[in-house]
């Protein structure tokens, strides 16, 4: 056998080996001219001899060989390469030349998969008839290729190339983007139970996993080989569908219940509800190690607040009744505060005063003060929150260990209601009307939204989100027998447009009935309610309420539906009459002679004023900033850890500094005033 069929014999074997060794073979991105030149250059001085005109190694047949199919090579499982020129057992000249064309196939990275649908490659030899009479057999380059490697459909060699690029592009850039604990982190979600229709992307999101695991143990400089030599479908598509769409949201730092809600509305129907709260084992398993290293132990366990636990410094009145339950020494420092100015005005009509007025110049001088608690203040409604244990370390914002929680639990509440039909009641602004409480009135009544670019959001636009934001999530047209609710939630303060908005309510289609509804706008957290206890007529608008909106100052009501004459009972206070208060008092974060973390809020503690429901001890937004990071834990543990029953607490209506609000006041001093307080 001559030393050339030796030669392109040793490559066969190799595409043999390589072929056992791989699924796939790759070709490297070389210069066909380039490569050929090297070929003939390669060769030591005194091997390739002129043979004729050219040398005896030129060949168009060859030439042509090298040129399409010698930068053919494997990718090793250690993400290194093999090409077809790879051969020990080659002897003098050819072993020089194989070495060079490896090295040179190898250093260039790797650029397309190697696609054939013919089973040779290259002309294995041909004959010549010399002068002589004498027919003279050529060798060529020439390989069989294995028959799994032939492609056989329809589809262009260029095409099908084409796809496996981009295969390996997606596949490579979900391990670059994606990350491991996001993926682990909605993997156990799903195993949990907390993902709608989880069960559906487990398997994609398994491989994901397992190759996301690999990809972080490889080199970076072998990175783009593995890639090449790895990309699965599973993987390589999983950006582009919806559960890829949750991936990257995590990955990219998006909070994990939001960008669930974003997955569950795409996949999701509109009544679907997810059952269980959105935090993992491995997310517990942090949030407790950093509560321990932080001494938060004995700070979790919450209670109703005592007037013994208030100290002086922290009280702005107290009436008489509570000041024989508190030290004297704290009496006597409110008595010196009491007499320390006077004020003889007798007040004739209701008079308008700020919250700091009324604190700084008509507090210190009165006796007792009694509020008129309205309807509308239902969400007014508050607790003073204090730990169990008095010598917890504070796990809060501010220096001391209280807290508060406002009403959030009313039975049969409106929220609630419109939460349970598919409503979205964690919005900006918020705007729901409920009707047919009793089950007698099977009329159709509409809410109604126009903007401040008189866009309108109503039923005809149900589901449709507008550029504002703002839509229209629940409407029911037949209520028959339970109780009925509509809900228009704006979700992006960024998106409202400033200026005046304007709530009412139609009675589209009058069947049955003669009641009225009740309707709320809640604001940031803070609800304003409204009962309107007449009968409507077909096709008639009620008015709710028109309020003005600056995304700097919040919302400020125009003009609104009146106070419902009818009276209730919240927490063991009637509504729509006088109610002593028994203490005045800032929030917390104020105490102290702080200047303050958060908004400011003030607190009226009502007499006979007692928290009905099992409020959370703690909220996420009142939490040290180093436990930040943790906030859907503690989400669920402050759900979790309720605040035990007691008769014995701090409860009343409660006013922020950045809602606007008002309250009508009863204040008892040198004279008996009637004075409205604005917030």
């Amino acid at each position: 056998m001559s030393e050339f069929k030796k030669f392109k014999t040793s490559l066969q074997k190799q595409l043999e080996k390589m072929t056992k060794e791989s699924n796939t073979l790759f070709l490297t991105e070389t210069d066909g001219d380039f490569i050929w030149d090297l070929y003939l250059k390669s060769f030591p001085q005194g091997t390739n001899e002129i043979f004729r005109k050219k040398s005896e190694h030129d060949c168009s047949c060859c030439r042509h060989f090298i040129k399409n199919y010698g930068s053919i090579v494997v990718i090793n499982n250690d993400n290194s390469l093999s090409s077809i020129w790879d051969s020990n057992d080659l002897e003098f000249p050819y072993n020089i030349v194989a070495e060079k064309l490896s090295i040179y196939v190898k250093s260039k990275p790797v650029v397309n998969p190697f696609v054939t649908k013919e089973s040779k490659l290259g002309t294995d030899k041909n004959h010549e008839q010399l002068d002589s009479g004498e027919i003279k057999t050529w060798e060529h380059f020439s390989l069989i290729v294995p028959g799994a490697f032939l492609q056989t459909g329809n589809d262009s060699i260029e095409a099908i190339q084409g796809k496996k690029r981009e295969d390996k592009t997606l596949f490579k850039r979900a391990l670059e983007e994606l990350s491991l604990d996001a993926a682990e982190s909605i993997l156990e979600l799903i195993e949990q139970g907390s993902v709608y229709k989880g069960p559906e992307y487990k398997s994609s999101l398994m491989d994901f996993i397992k190759y996301k695991k690999k990809y972080l143990t490889v080199a970076d400089q072998d990175k783009d080989l593995w890639c090449w030599k790895n990309s699965i479908s599973s993987v390589t598509h999983i950006r582009n569908s919806a559960i890829g769409t949750f991936l990257i949201n995590v990955s990219e730092g998006m909070d994990l219940d939001v960008s669930l809600a974003k997955f569950e509305k795409v996949v999701a129907p509109t009544n679907y509800k997810r059952p269980k709260a959105v935090f993992t084992k491995k997310m517990v398993e942090e949030a407790e190690k950093k509560i321990v290293e932080l001494g938060f132990e004995n700070s979790l366990a919450r209670r109703f607040a005592k007037i013994d636990d208030i100290t002086v410094n922290n009280v702005l009145f107290v009436n008489r009744d509570v000041r024989k339950k508190m030290s004297k020494s704290v009496f006597d420092d409110l008595k010196e505060s009491a007499t320390s100015t006077s004020n003889s005005k007798k007040f004739d009509k209701v008079e308008e005063v700020s919250i700091e007025t009324f604190i700084n110049d008509i507090l210190p001088t009165s006796k007792n003060v009694e509020l008129m608690v309205e309807n509308r203040h239902q969400g007014n409604f508050l607790s003073v929150i204090a730990p169990k244990d008095p010598s917890a370390k504070s796990m809060l914002k501010w220096n001391n260990n209280f807290s508060w929680a406002y009403n959030g639990d009313i039975t049969d509440s409106m929220k609630a209601n419109v939460e349970k039909a598919g409503g979205n009641v964690t919005g900006v602004l918020r705007f729901s009307i409920q009707w047919n409480d009793k089950g007698d009135n099977n009329s159709d009544f509409d809410a109604h939204c126009i903007e401040p670019n008189l866009n309108e959001i109503f039923f005809p636009n149900k589901g449709s989100i507008h550029p504002s934001s703002g839509m229209l999530d629940v409407d029911v047209v037949y209520p028959e027998k339970e109780v009925a609710v509509e809900n228009i939630t704006w979700t992006d303060i960024r998106k409202m447009k400033e200026g005046r908005y304007k709530f009412f309510v139609n009675n589209f289609n009058k069947r049955s009935g003669k009641s009225g509804f009740s309707a709320e706008i809640e604001y940031e957290g803070q609800i304003y309610s409204f009962v309107y206890d007449r009968e409507l007529r077909h096709k008639e608008d009620v008015l709710v309420a028109e309020i003005e909106f600056s995304k700097e100052n919040g919302i400020k009501f125009i003009k609104s539906l009146d106070s419902t004459t009818s009276s209730k009972t919240v927490w063991g206070v009637g509504t729509n009459k006088f109610t002593r208060v028994s203490m005045c008092l800032l929030s917390p974060n104020y105490w102290d002679e702080q200047n303050g973390t958060g908004n400011k809020h003030y607190f009226f503690i009502l007499e006979g004023c007692k928290n009905e429901n099992q409020p959370r001890g703690f909220f996420n937004e009142f939490l040290n900033n180093d436990l930040a990071i943790h906030k859907h834990v503690f989400e669920a543990l402050g759900s979790k850890m309720r605040v035990e029953d007691s008769d014995d607490q701090l409860s009343g209506l409660g006013f922020s500094s950045t809602q606007r609000n008002s309250v009508i006041a009863k204040v008892e001093g040198n004279i008996t005033r009637t004075i409205k307080i604005n917030f």
